[in-house]
């Protein structure tokens, strides 16, 4: 007999068919090509009994968190842990961009390494060494958010005023970090109403018919080469769904019919309710075919989608808790890895004891040690999403393989040579590829 907390995994069971055949089908489908080798000597020609190792080293889907707690965690080997189990899972980190803790005072600015210590808000240069150490993609959140505007900009109180501040710290961030930051979400948040505890929205940028024109516009100028996302909260993408009626969908519409470029759509999916709430969310929120029929509308765009923000809880350190959330994880993971519109899922946030919401949320437990959602995501990244093959050359020296969309390394080797080589291999780019020894 199910116990109360497990009654919230009910649409998962309750629709476990049709979630199987859509995860499994679009997984195949949308993830996955078939890839083709030839291997040729030094006069072109082919050559054949050729063995081929392929190993996949990384996703060309993006698996990420925000890394707000880096250098939180207390010593320098818990700081190393942190990272190490970071990169262990994750292609993609999510940096701290709130103009507040950015820019605390006209002036001055914590980007730097060595800025003053804030919590969860690591130094933007901090995290990039971070991101290049490691290799992975850095993310930036975000360009606009009114709730986090600094209060020497909350008092000009004057929109032009306000919007010559912005338009500055657009320009700044570009000039600084366009080159080294390749996504950024222009705007966070702007269906929540004007004073929604505890972000309240007050400048007067926030009360244009135009704010979000604007800052797309904005941004679209001075980061051209740059991908621009969208953000919005999940309550009113996940519990208030009305089709394309919906309140973000129209808003996207809107902007989109208003000449802006929006590159990508970005969705928060925040499960941080009092336990006494969670059964009735979940009812909403683990509804396969709502996800699915969430997802498929905003598919209407022909625009990529990201899961930006999620935390799912475990409410104590109990085996049935983290039970209950390693399934859950398990079972949003393989449904948004499986849409072809879905391009990202970044986990909102790592480690326990450092979260937004209080909710012991992470991956890891404040000692560092893996939870059993850390097990479980660690398994479809790294085996069960991932193609490793052994393959040899026929006559006319190919060799065919089925893979996950990635990075690779290719190992040839004939009698006489060896040759590794990395390759991208990307839904867009070529399925056939040539290799001279």
């Amino acid at each position: 007999m199910a116990s109360e907390r497990q009654k919230v995994l009910t649409p998962f069971i309750e629709q476990s068919d049709y979630m199987k055949d859509r995860m499994e089908s679009g997984i195949e489908q949308h993830r996955k090509a078939w890839f083709t080798l030839t291997v040729l000597d030094g006069e072109k020609k082919p050559i054949p009994a050729a063995k081929i190792t392929v190993n996949q080293k990384s996703h060309e889907f993006r698996f990420g968190a925000n890394m707000y707690s880096m250098e939180e965690m207390g010593s320098e080997e818990g700081n190393k842990e942190y990272k190490r189990r970071f990169a262990q899972l994750f292609n993609l980190a999510t940096l701290p961009f709130y103009w507040n803790d950015l820019v605390p005072e006209p002036g001055i600015k914590r980007y730097a390494k060595d800025a003053p210590k804030k919590y969860r808000r690591p130094p933007i240069d901090l995290c990039l060494e971070f991101c290049d150490a490691y290799g992975l993609e850095p993310k930036a959140h975000c360009l606009e958010y009114d709730g986090n505007a600094p209060e020497w900009v909350k008092k000009l109180n004057d929109l032009g005023a306000v919007r010559r501040a912005l338009y500055d710290h657009f320009a700044d961030l570009a000039g600084r970090y366009a080159d080294r930051i390749p996504s950024w979400e222009v705007t966070n948040e702007n269906l929540y109403p004007p004073n929604y505890a505890p972000i309240v929205h007050n400048t007067p940028h926030f009360y244009q018919n135009d704010t979000v024109e604007w800052d797309f516009h904005t941004a679209d100028r001075l980061f051209p080469k740059n991908r621009l996302i969208i953000n919005e909260s999940g309550d009113n993408i996940w519990s208030c769904f009305n089709g394309n009626r919906s309140a973000y969908y129209m808003l996207i519409e809107r902007a989109l019919n208003h000449g802006c470029r929006i590159d990508s759509i970005g969705m928060q999916y925040h499960m941080t309710m009092p336990e006494s709430a969670e059964y009735n969310a979940a009812m909403k929120r683990y509804s396969p075919k709502r996800i699915y029929d969430v997802l498929d509308r905003y598919a209407d765009f022909s625009l990529p989608m990201q899961i930006t923000e999620i935390s799912v809880p475990t409410y104590r350190y109990t085996e049935e808790d983290e039970d209950i959330q390693a399934e859950i994880v398990r079972n949003l993971y393989s449904i948004w890895f499986s849409h072809p519109n879905m391009e990202a899922i970044i986990y909102w946030d790592f480690v326990d004891g450092f979260e937004w919401s209080g909710h012991k949320c992470g991956f890891l437990h404040n000692d560092l040690t893996p939870k059993k959602s850390f097990l479980v995501l660690d398994e479809l990244i790294n085996k069960t999403w991932h193609t490793s093959s052994n393959l040899m050359t026929s006559e006319n020296g190919t060799a065919s393989f089925k893979g996950f969309f990635g990075d690779y390394d290719i190992t040839v080797c004939t009698a006489d040579k060896e040759l590794t080589i990395p390759l991208h291999l990307v839904k867009s780019g070529d399925r056939s590829l040539t290799i001279q020894l």
